[in-house]
């Protein structure tokens, strides 16, 4: 009898178990399902947005008004947290956690991305744009949106360009009017392919190096100059080590406006629709700021005691410019093209 009952409790653990194993799986499913269909409308979520930048600079000002737009959009259901000044690591560190979705959102440079995408490139043929105006103006293009578009295979959803304004020359010993002027001159970068291209043919020796060792890096003398938006030359105050600015608007400055594909795919299609909505407002917002921001800026560092070169002959640098242009269209019909739509615009 006891024998009996011992193999009916030992059969009655047996199905316990699998019926625990069935829920358990059945438990796994409905997850899975969940996960792949995206969070329902109505959760709230704080999202996080990384960059490179100072928290005075357009770029954090225009992710500001991100959270602002999408906290409105959504009732205040959704929400951001900004990291600025590369607090979650370097570029390279920040994509790979936008693709994993441990970041939500990034501000890449466009430089950076760049590295990754050959046709972003496009962005720094050399003097396609003499204002940030005509540089903003072709963010719509429909070549701007194949770039975009490519950064899919990277795990990542291109959302749109944003602006920093111009690139001009900052050197500790006078202008840079010419080539001539700046051979042999030691020159910092944003490492790119096409920005170390120009410089090369220009005969300077490009030096690229991060954000943070600039500074030092101009007062030690490791560095002659910088190649720098204005934005970022009043944020990160270099016009303390060098006093000669030229303007030279040899490229413009876009950053990339990243989401991670895992996140985006997570949310409710309603949610994602917020999300596209709130960021072309802040982007639209933020390239009006950058463009006000092109004069204050340049008064701030006038006022600063910066001696400015307000114009070049850049037919001067007309050699360079037809070699770095030639080059690339090689090796990207959007880049080509690119270039043909910005010149028809002129």
């Amino acid at each position: 009898m006891k024998f009996k009952k011992y193999w009916l409790l030992l059969t009655l653990s047996i199905v316990a178990l699998i019926l625990a194993a069935c829920v358990e799986k059945s438990d796994s499913a409905t997850t899975a399902e969940a996960n792949s269909e995206g969070a329902t409308e109505g959760d709230t979520r704080t999202f996080k947005i990384a960059h490179v930048v100072q928290e005075s600079h357009v770029w954090n000002a225009t992710a500001q008004k991100f959270g602002e737009e999408l906290s409105k959009l959504s009732d205040g259901r959704l929400n951001v947290e900004i990291y600025p000044a590369s607090q979650l690591g370097a570029e390279a560190d920040m994509v790979q956690q936008i693709e994993t979705g441990a970041i939500d959102f990034g501000f890449m440079t466009n430089a950076y991305m760049s590295t990754r995408e050959v046709s972003l490139n496009a962005w720094f043929m050399p003097y396609l744009f003499s204002s940030l105006e005509e540089a903003v103006a072709m963010r719509d293009s429909e070549e701007a949106k194949q770039m975009l578009e490519s950064l899919s295979s990277q795990g990542l959803v291109g959302l749109d360009f944003a602006f920093a304004g111009n690139r001009h020359v900052l050197m500790k010993d006078g202008f840079a009017e010419t080539p001539a002027d700046l051979k042999g001159k030691k020159v910092r970068i944003i490492g790119s392919p096409a920005m170390q291209s120009y410089w090369e043919k220009v005969g300077a020796g490009p030096t690229a190096m991060p954000l943070t060792e600039v500074y030092t890096s101009l007062q030690t003398g490791v560095i002659d100059g910088i190649d720098i938006d204005l934005d970022a030359l009043v944020t990160e105050k270099y016009y303390e080590n060098a006093k000669y600015l030229t303007l030279t608007n040899q490229m413009t400055f876009p950053t990339v406006v990243v989401m991670s594909q895992q996140v985006f795919d997570g949310l409710a299609p309603e949610d994602q629709e917020l999300v596209k909505e709130a960021m072309k407002t802040a982007v639209d917002w933020g390239a009006e700021e950058a463009i006000k921001r092109e004069n204050s800026n340049l008064e701030a560092l006038k006022t600063a005691g910066v001696e400015v070169l307000e114009e070049i002959d850049t037919a001067k640098f007309q050699e360079v410019t037809d070699a770095v242009r030639e080059e690339f269209s090689s090796k990207s019909d959007i880049i080509k093209s690119f270039i043909e739509t910005a010149e028809s615009k002129k």
